[in-house]
């Protein structure tokens, strides 16, 4: 982007009414939180299980950091079970990660890969015995930011994303007699869910190709 292209992408994602965006991004907190289970499909390469169960649901509306844009909690430890191809780069310690790909057994990465640099994610998941273990689930909501930017921040807000962080699982999300994941990493890898992809929140489709249930143009 242009100097002036890349600050009308950052205003755009900023100047929003966030009490609005509270009270859109509600409606999946309230569909998610009280949830046992969640399961991610894109394509024929994304197919990811994971219980949620006694888990809290954050709404990110901008409170805290700007921009916001997303709901996000985490997975009860062990529970994670699948695989998931991560379409979307990864810029790390000035590296960039291209086609991670993780497969779970209960709750931890058994097998991966990636398209470039792989040792890099190697030594991420190596990094303590919660590195390979999923800390955060989250799901973007941000449409004003349409387009990756190499900036985690924007990036895992992005509109019809998820993002998975492998490692240290946020307090405010874990509940009580929940374990946390404990991990000295907290590294956040996207999947784009625009297209033939679903959400699926305890046997219930809650978003496809992008679309909300409680959006319009949402199809059962």
């Amino acid at each position: 982007m242009s100097t002036d292209g890349y600050r009308n992408f950052v205003w755009d994602a900023i100047n929003k009414d966030w009490g609005t965006v509270r009270e859109h991004q509600q409606q999946m907190v309230e569909l998610l939180d009280p949830a046992s289970e969640v399961r991610i499909v894109s394509g024929d390469t994304t197919d990811v299980r994971m219980s949620v169960d006694g888990m809290h649901t954050i709404n990110d509306y901008g409170e805290k950091n700007l921009p916001g844009g997303e709901v996000f909690t985490a997975p009860v430890v062990d529970s994670v079970e699948g695989e998931v191809l991560f379409d979307k780069p990864l810029y790390h310690q000035g590296r960039e990660i291209t086609g991670a790909h993780l497969v779970f057994e209960d709750g931890e990465v058994i097998d991966h890969a990636a398209d470039a640099h792989e040792d890099l994610l190697t030594e991420v998941l190596n990094t303590d015995g919660g590195a390979s273990r999923l800390g955060e689930l989250g799901i973007g909501m941000n449409r004003d930011i349409d387009r990756f930017s190499y900036n985690m921040l924007f990036d895992e807000k992005m509109g019809d994303t998820v993002h998975m962080a492998v490692g240290r699982a946020y307090d405010d999300t874990v509940g009580e007699n929940r374990e946390a994941n404990q991990s000295a990493v907290h590294v956040d890898m996207i999947v784009d869910m625009s297209e033939d992809s679903y959400i699926e929140v305890d046997g219930e489709i809650v978003q496809r190709d992008g679309t909300f249930r409680f959006e319009e143009g949402f199809e059962k």
